[in-house]
């Protein structure tokens, strides 16, 4: 097999960032310059905005053949594409001082109502590097969807989530049929149509 191509290290020098705003996520520029070999300095600026480290999860129930997906609303789709009524799988932000399993675990029994059994890091992969440096974590998770409550979400946080039961071939539909615009979650439905052999490998272990 050929060496395949990979991310990796820049020649970059950094200038001290302007912070633009602040709010729950904070927003900041950069002025920096690119050096690459036979190629006169580039210098840029960028506005970032700083998501920090998040995770998602795919809760999976293989006693009933069934994962469970949630409905909230979002702004930024409403805005958007007009359909802010989003499909979406569990999703928060780590805390400081916590690990991402730890994360995982607690966005689970905020908005599914329900602790995993086990749970499994897949891959983390970055949202829009072209504007935050956001990473997300996505994991894979045992649950008892039969005790999964309709409507969940931390009250708290203003949260009004609705839980959806659907069965796999429903779920890898779901991706296939083109009505969801949610990232993290075609992301994962698509891992789990490839995957789906090993559920149960992965699962039990």
């Amino acid at each position: 097999m050929a060496k395949l191509p990979a991310d990796r290290p820049a020649n970059v020098e950094l200038g001290e960032p302007d912070k633009l705003a602040d709010g729950f996520r904070d927003y900041w520029r950069y002025h920096l310059t690119l050096r690459d070999p036979g190629h006169s300095p580039l210098q840029q600026q960028r506005d970032i905005l700083i998501g920090g480290r998040v995770i998602a999860v795919l809760p999976v129930d293989l006693a009933r053949d069934e994962v469970v997906l949630i409905r909230q609303f979002r702004l930024p789709a409403h805005i958007g594409t007009g359909k802010g009524d989003m499909v979406e799988i569990v999703a928060g932000r780590v805390e400081a001082g916590e690990t991402e399993a730890a994360a995982a675990r607690r966005e689970c029994e905020e908005e599914i109502g329900v602790a995993p059994g086990r749970l499994i890091e897949l891959f983390s992969f970055m949202t829009t590097p072209g504007i935050t440096d956001e990473i997300i974590v996505l994991f894979l998770a045992s649950v008892d969807a039969s005790r999964v409550p309709a409507r969940s979400g931390a009250a708290d946080e203003g949260e009004r989530i609705e839980t959806i039961r659907l069965s796999l071939d429903d779920a890898v539909a779901l991706v296939q049929g083109g009505g969801v615009a949610n990232g993290p979650m075609i992301l994962a439905l698509q891992w789990l149509a490839l995957n789906r052999a090993r559920l149960g490998a992965l699962l039990q272990a």
